[in-house]
Order: structure tokens, then sequence, then C-alpha cells
């Protein structure tokens, strides 16, 4: 928020968000191989039915990199804090280092989340490379031991957005999944609830190509802590739909394809030739295919109700229905509170930083019957999520 600017409705209602997050989190388990239908959006359904991520509330409110609206993200201050807020899963992206170790980052490039340009000794280290088809120059996570980076502390991604952040810079160091996994532990222990993840590969086909495949290693931490399971308290997701078929094949843990704009082309699908884009994904067909690897998929929220010429919310689509045909949940991404990322029609004043109308931002998207969404502000957004269980 910008410096001098009112208040923001979240920060004002954290405690009527974690009183959100008990009734939200009292899940009424129903009899294994209950079906999953339209019904299961209706009030009584609410609270999540069957076993596993069945089990979870819906909508489950998705802690984006942690409490990313109020924390330097994937920092274990930011993870916390996002379960202190009542958010029903927390999400961690992950990179290899140099010697194998898996991080939490949300790109292998740490220029701008750590305080690596501080470091004389590692001023040799800025190089450019192509991720994915785009050039960057910066440090990146494949370059340094663990040992290295965990003499870097982590700092705000986007400070000029979010001034308030900057005041945690170089609180937490990097974490490493492992370290989560055990703090995930120490934390269900601590709070008498599982724990639940949200993880991300990112760039595996990059990776792979340097000898650091992900899916391996994490399908290694993740039978090492009992998280490799179907009802499991995690889920796998990738932006790449062959990430997600080896972990099939590694793991039993519930998955989730990623899908960005729909004329765009995953990029293992750019890299074996596949000319499927994210609109051949989402259709009946795509979804079918997508299904009999997956059980979800996180689709940005323009996929569910498109914007018009001027930012506008229009008509919602029919993927909430065409996944659900197939038993696909929809986790969408991502909400957040400041009027520089809120739809037109829902941004408040001319300041980009300062709160925008996210509650009914929030309505809409919730009302398209979407089974969770990930959120920078996970208050507001379990606070949207009671307000529609109220009027079921």
């Amino acid at each position: 928020m910008t410096q001098g600017a009112h208040p923001s409705p979240a920060r004002r209602t954290v405690l009527g968000a974690a009183g959100a997050a008990a009734v939200l989190g009292a899940a009424t388990v129903l009899p294994a191989g209950t079906a999953h239908a339209d019904e299961a959006r209706s009030g009584e359904a609410r609270g999540g039915r069957g076993h596993g991520y069945r089990s979870l509330p819906v909508p489950t409110v998705i802690g984006h990199r942690g409490a990313s609206g109020y924390r330097p993200e994937h920092t274990l201050g930011s993870y916390r804090h996002a379960l202190d807020l009542g958010a029903h899963v927390i999400e961690q992206d992950l990179v290899p280092t140099r010697d194998g170790h898996l991080v939490c980052r949300h790109e292998n490039d740490i220029t701008g989340t750590t305080d690596v340009a501080d470091h004389p000794e590692f001023a040799s280290r800025r190089t450019t490379k192509t991720v994915d088809g785009t050039s960057l120059t910066g440090w990146f996570t494949e370059d340094f031991t663990l040992a290295e980076l965990k003499t870097l502390r982590a700092k705000e991604r986007i400070p000029g957005t979010r001034q308030e952040n900057t005041l945690y810079d170089g609180r937490w160091t990097v974490p490493t999944f492992e370290e989560v996994l055990r703090w995930a532990e120490d934390e269900g222990r601590r709070r008498g609830r599982e724990i639940w993840l949200h993880v991300e590969t990112k760039h595996p086909t990059y990776f792979r190509f340097l000898g650091l495949g992900l899916e391996e290693r994490l399908a290694g931490l993740l039978r090492r802590y009992g998280r490799h399971r179907a009802n499991s308290p995690v889920f796998l997701q990738s932006f790449e739909p062959s990430s997600i078929q080896r972990l099939a094949k590694l793991v039993d843990s519930p998955r989730v394809v990623l899908l960005s704009g729909a004329g765009t082309r995953p990029w293992d699908f750019v890299q074996a030739g596949d000319p499927r884009t994210v609109a051949d994904l989402v259709t009946p067909a795509g979804l079918s295919w997508i299904a009999s690897y997956a059980q979800g998929i996180g689709p940005t929220l323009d996929l569910v109700i498109p914007k018009d010429a001027s930012g506008r919310l229009g008509t919602p689509t029919t993927l909430v229905r065409d996944a659900h045909a197939e038993g696909l949940i929809l986790h969408p991404y991502t909400h957040r509170n400041e009027n520089a990322f809120l739809p037109a029609d829902f941004r408040r004043g001319t300041d980009p930083n300062a709160y925008g109308d996210a509650f009914g931002a929030l309505k809409r998207y919730l009302e398209t019957g979407i089974d969770g969404i990930f959120s920078d502000n996970a208050d507001t957004a379990l606070l949207a999520a009671a307000d529609l269980t109220a009027r079921d």
C-alpha cells in the first residue's frame, strides 16, 4: 500500500477472517466414494466431503506463496502468517540449487527476492540466461550451492507496491523444501491439524536439461515425509503437463495442471513440438486428457471469467462446468487486493497500490463454482468465502 493511503479492508478484518476460517475449516466428512457433482457447491457440502483433498473446505483458500500480500514471499514467516490468517493450504514453488537441493522461490532468478546484489563475493555470478524462451539477467539458484544460498536473506519482490512488506526484508533466509516439510510437521502438531501444501515444479524441462530434474527429488522428499499417498495433505502442480505425468508415475499425491493464457503453449509442448495451446487443453477433450493423469486444474482467473477490452469482467466461460464433468477440481490464480491486480470494474480511486473492491471481485469469481482460489490475501478470500457459504 502507498504510504499515507487508507488502511486496507483485509488488514482491518484479520480477526474476522480467523472466525470465518474456523467455520470453513470444520470439514464435514462423508462416506468414502461420495460423488463430487454440482451439489458439492450447495450449502451442506461447503465444508468439503470425502477423504484427502475432497475433505478440504470449498472454496479452498490457498495462501499464494504464503501470505505474500503481507510478508516477503516464500519465507517461513510468510507461510506461518498465511496459516495464522486461516489459509487452508500453503503454496511453495520449487527450484534447485547447483548441488541439487530444492528451495522455495517463485523463480530461479533471485535478483528481486534476495539481497544477492549486496554480496560482492557473488558479483561475478551475475549472468544472462534464457529460461523457457525468455532472456533474463541476474543471479540464479542453479549457480549457487545451498550453503552459499543460505548466506542470502529474502526481501520483498514488489517493494513499490507493497512498501509495508519491506519492513520484513532480511528477516528470513531462503527455505529448502525439506525445511518446509519439517516446519509443516511442527505446525501440524502445534495446531492440531494437517498442514496442506500446494507444491509447484518450476521450469522442469529447463532444469532436466541441466541435469537437475525436479520430479525425482521432489518424490523422494514426499516419500521421506509420508506425503506420497493419494490422501496425503499435498497438491503437486506444474505448468508443464509432462512434469505432472512424470510425478504420477512416482507418487500418488493429488496433482494439478496449471494453465496460463488461452493462446499460450506449455514450454514442454514447445520443446516437444506439440502444437496444442491452453485453449485446446480447456476444451472437453483436453480436460478429459488432463483427467487421465491429474485430479485438478489451476487456470488463470481469465479462463474462468474473461475480461473485455476495457479490463472489466465479462461472462463466465463453461470451464468450471466442463472441468467438473471430468471430475476435476479447479484452483484458479491469483486474487490480490490492490487496484493494479483487480479487474477494472473493481478498482477504486486512482492509486494502483491502494486496495480496491476485492470482495466484489471475489464474489464474481467464487459464484462460478470454483473449488478454491490462490490469494495473496488469505484473510480477504476467507471472508468472501464465508459470505458465499452464508447465502447458500
